[in-house]
């Protein structure tokens, strides 16, 4: 009988080796790609919040235009003189629209 429970204890403590890894691919799966998404939509909503008549700015698309009207939703961009499309303000795109307006620096 005491044998008996010295083999089941002894079988429970492989057990919590076997948990150790899984939390571990778990960590490292929340940091290496959950927490860097969540960072970026919230970076994409701030950006997108923040945008207003007259900025210029790339849809996913890759449509280029400079922003003609601001609505809850939705954004009219001009695209060419006289020409106006409404796009969702879900597809401005952060990273094309940050590099029109931010251009890199001449190298010397």
């Amino acid at each position: 009988m005491t044998a008996n429970i010295l083999l089941q204890l002894g079988g429970g403590a492989g057990g919590l080796g076997g948990i150790i890894p899984m939390v571990l691919i778990i960590v490292v799966f929340y940091f290496f790609m959950i927490r860097p998404q969540v960072k970026k939509q919230k970076d994409q909503k701030k950006y997108v919040d923040e945008l207003q008549k007259g900025h210029k700015v790339v849809t996913t698309a890759g449509i280029h235009g400079r922003i003609a009207e601001v609505n809850e939703t939705t954004f009219l961009i001009e695209v060419d003189n006289g020409v106006k499309i409404k796009f969702d303000k879900a597809s401005i795109s952060l990273d094309a629209s940050k590099a029109l307006n931010n251009p890199p620096a001449a190298k010397a």
